[in-house]
């Protein structure tokens, strides 16, 4: 028999990618961030099960930093179905 859940509310870190940002990107992921091709996607370094491989992300995507201090990108209909701006008096950095 199946069941419903729901996603737990957790907070995360995220920058957008806008093709013109390199040096905030870089300063937010530092090392797992690749090459910036000129099509303007970028590669970011991912851990899939224990290994650690490159996904791409495009212009306009947003990298995420997860739970576990794990970064990975996102399509941008994808993050704003799935979280909300925390608010500055929060609890969070």
């Amino acid at each position: 028999m199946w069941k419903e859940y729901k996603k737990k509310p957790v907070v995360i870190k995220a920058i957008k990618w806008t093709g013109k940002n390199e040096q905030e990107i870089r300063d937010f992921a530092g090392d797992n961030i690749g090459t910036i091709y000129e099509d303007g996607e970028i590669a970011v370094k991912t851990l899939e099960d224990r290994k650690q491989s490159f996904h791409s992300a495009s212009e306009g995507d947003w990298i995420i930093q997860g739970v576990k201090g794990e970064f990975y990108p996102c399509k941008p209909d994808i993050f704003e179905q799935t979280y909300e701006e925390v608010k500055p008096n929060s609890s969070h950095d």
